[in-house]
Formats: C-alpha cells, structure tokens, sequence
C-alpha cells in the first residue's frame, strides 16, 4: 500500500512539473501572435497621404475640364444664333432690295406707257396712202422697238376685247350692247393695259357688254 502512494505523489508531482514547463512556451507563441497581427495593422494603413494629394489634384482638373465644355457650348450656341439672325437679315434686305427694285421698274415702266400709247394714237391717224412712206415705216420700226424692249423687260399688254371682264386686271369704265359678245364680256378697249412679272401695272380701261 505504501508503494502505490509513492507511485501515485510521483505520477502527480511529474505532471505538475509538465504543467509548469508547458504553459510557459503557450502564453510565449499567444503573445507572438498577438504581435505579428498588430504589425500586420500597422503595415496596411488606410489611405496614404500622397494618393489623396493625387486624388485632388485628378478632381481639380475634371471640373475645369467640365466648366471648359459648358464655356464652349455656350459660345456654340451663341454663334448658331448669330448666324441664324445674319441669314435671316441677308434674306429679309435681299426681299427688300427686290421690292424696290420691282417699284422702281414699274415707276419707269409707268412713265413709258403714255410713250408707247401716243406712238400708238400717231400710228392710227396715218392715211392708208401714207403707211408705205419712210416716215410711216419709221414710226413703225421706232414702236416696234419699244414694244420689244418692254417685253425684254417681262412688259406684256392685258388680253382685253373677247375676254371675260376681270377687275383685277380691267377697269370698266362704260358698259355697252352687242351682238357679238356675250353678257360681262369685253367688247371694247379704250386704253391697253400692262403687266410687269405677274403684277398689274395699268388696268386695261374697257368697255363691257350689258
């Protein structure tokens, strides 16, 4: 009996010792551990100060690059303006110009009319035994001429007698009867009337049928 207590003190004294030489080297390796991740922290900082520098140094050029293009755009349109506003001013004085070109013509054109009427009334009152004369043959040729160069110049007489009356284009001044005409037709022509492009400049005075 007394052997097995020996055996059992010297079993419990040895793992005591194993104990004691043990724990020693565990809390040594925990406290390694503890230090190697603390300076794995310390060695991943967060953000070095150098990249936030760039980082604003990359931002401040963006949104001068964005105020550029704003700048840019603004004038764009601006000039896409301008020259919209200079075309419509160049058509508006090319419209104009021709508007008083158009009134200075007929305001000559005007003028002439009573010419060529005259040339016209001169013409009529030639004997029949006269028209083969070389003053004859020179009126003629002179108002052939004129009539040619007004009709140069787009001039053409109004189709008046045989013509229904139209009071854009005659003035009816008396009103007669016939047999050869119908009713609200021209029987008659007082005064040739004339055109210039389209537009009247004198009315043909006419006499119309009842």
């Amino acid at each position: 009996m007394a052997e097995e207590r020996d055996k059992k003190q010297e079993e419990s004294v040895n793992e005591e010792e194993l104990k004691a030489e043990t724990t020693p080297e565990t809390d040594g390796a925990g406290d390694k551990a503890d230090a190697s991740q603390e300076a794995a922290q310390e060695e991943t900082p967060e953000e070095p100060k150098e990249d936030k520098k760039e980082k604003k140094k990359k931002e401040k050029p963006d949104k001068k690059q964005e105020a550029l293009k704003e700048k840019i755009g603004e004038l764009e349109d601006r000039v896409k303006r301008q020259m919209a506003e200079f075309e419509n001013f160049r058509k508006r004085t090319e419209k104009e110009k021709t508007m008083m070109f158009e009134t200075g013509a007929k305001s000559v054109i005007e003028k002439i009319l009573p010419v060529v009427d005259n040339f016209e009334r001169g013409l009529a009152t030639i004997p029949e035994e006269e028209k083969g004369g070389a003053f004859a043959q020179g009126m003629e040729m002179i108002y052939k001429q004129l009539l040619t160069e007004l009709e140069n110049m787009d001039v053409k007489p109004i189709p008046a007698v045989g013509e229904e009356f139209n009071p854009d284009f005659h003035n009816a001044v008396m009103q007669v009867a016939s047999e050869e005409f119908a009713s609200g037709v021209i029987a008659q022509e007082l005064q040739k009337g004339y055109t210039y492009r389209d537009s009247v400049v004198r009315h043909s005075m006419v006499a119309v049928v009842e």
